[in-house]
């Protein structure tokens, strides 16, 4: 079975900086796409980044460029979300997500396998 656990959540300052991290496992990964996004309360689950390893490709919402930085351990089958200068409304459960393929989708329905969620609150 696939599994992904996210770790890293927290509670931080405004201008502060948490380093999320995506185990997975029950697949080999290193064709697929690992997406991050994130849900606040009372909101819709939004695309945060992506990443996919054989291409090369990176993506980012508006929101996080600059500030936040995906990257990933193909041979850990791991995925980090580096996230810097956080902002109050950067506050939500973050969830780790995989897309069987490497298209880089910002899409939530095109990911298959998703995490628990690990919460971050930034507080200002």
């Amino acid at each position: 079975q696939v599994q992904l656990v996210e770790s890293g959540g927290g509670l931080v300052q405004v201008g502060g900086s948490l380093r999320l991290s995506c185990a997975a496992s029950g697949r080999t990964f290193s064709r697929y796409t690992m997406g991050w996004f994130r849900q606040a309360p009372g909101k819709e689950r939004e695309f945060v980044s992506a990443i996919t390893w054989n291409g090369g490709k990176r993506a980012y919402a508006d929101s996080v460029k600059g500030r936040f930085t995906i990257s990933g351990d193909n041979a850990k089958n791991t995925v980090y979300l580096q996230m810097n200068s956080l902002k109050p409304e950067d506050t939500a459960v973050y969830y780790c997500a995989a897309d069987p393929d490497s298209q880089l989708s910002s899409n939530l329905i095109d990911y298959d396998y998703w995490g628990q969620g690990t919460q971050v609150t930034v507080s200002s």
